[in-house]
């Protein structure tokens, strides 16, 4: 159990709890391995819990009646996600799978609400998890309702950017599964690189890509470029 307590220990969610809850939240964790592209859940499943992700990552999607995948988000090493479901007692609302060899630690909803109710200092570190969630997939309906293809790419690298720490960037999603998040097929995602690079916005060699024109990708990510 020590090495989920230190995990725990480190997450910003759980940062300021007292030793106590923090040894009770690592008492009721669940340890889940999976390997590239199991499943963890599938929208409609009924809720199990919540889930912090130890190592690997995760896609959170939708599939359209057509079978059209719409990649929601994607969850790193020390992220969490299906919060919102697990307070509510209900369904998952979408699917998650393993992007690449990933370990969980899922929270069960039942042993978190008695949480909860024995601490309910633990409340207020998880409602601010949600909100972070909620202004993220605000966002997210933001992109893809009111920006083009060309501006989505731009705000992914330079998002891409940000959590890399530099503009050299490693492309760290397949360009279909790339596609799917920004709501296009690969075909355009490839057009719409090919419009970037002849911009001058960036280079690309095989899976790098170069910024060169930060503040013309972010003129473009914010709607006031055009490169067409």
């Amino acid at each position: 159990m020590q090495d989920i307590l230190d995990f725990l220990a480190g997450l910003d969610l759980f940062k300021d709890l007292p030793d106590s809850q923090l040894r009770a939240m690592a008492t009721i964790a669940k340890p889940l391995k999976y390997d590239r592209g199991d499943p963890i859940f599938l929208e409609g499943d009924r809720c199990l819990g919540f889930f912090l992700v130890q190592s690997g990552r995760v896609k959170v999607y939708k599939m359209s009646a057509d079978g059209k995948e719409q990649i929601l988000h994607w969850f790193e090493e020390g992220d969490r996600f299906a919060e919102v479901p697990a307070f509510d007692g209900g369904y998952y609302p979408a699917s998650a799978s393993a992007l690449e060899k990933t370990q969980l630690l899922l929270i069960p909803n039942q042993a978190l609400l008695a949480l909860v109710e024995q601490y309910p200092s633990l409340a207020f570190h998880l409602l601010a998890s949600l909100s972070r969630h909620l202004r993220r997939f605000a966002n997210l309906i933001d992109t893809l309702s009111l920006k083009d293809v060309s501006s989505r790419l731009a705000g992914y690298l330079l998002e891409l950017s940000d959590r890399q720490g530099s503009d050299r960037l490693e492309l760290d999603l397949a360009k279909g599964q790339l596609a799917a998040f920004l709501g296009t097929i690969p075909e355009t995602l490839s057009r719409t690189f090919a419009k970037l690079t002849q911009a001058n916005l960036i280079e690309i060699e095989a899976r790098q890509i170069q910024i060169c024109d930060r503040d013309g990708l972010q003129r473009l990510a914010d709607g006031n470029k055009d490169i067409n």
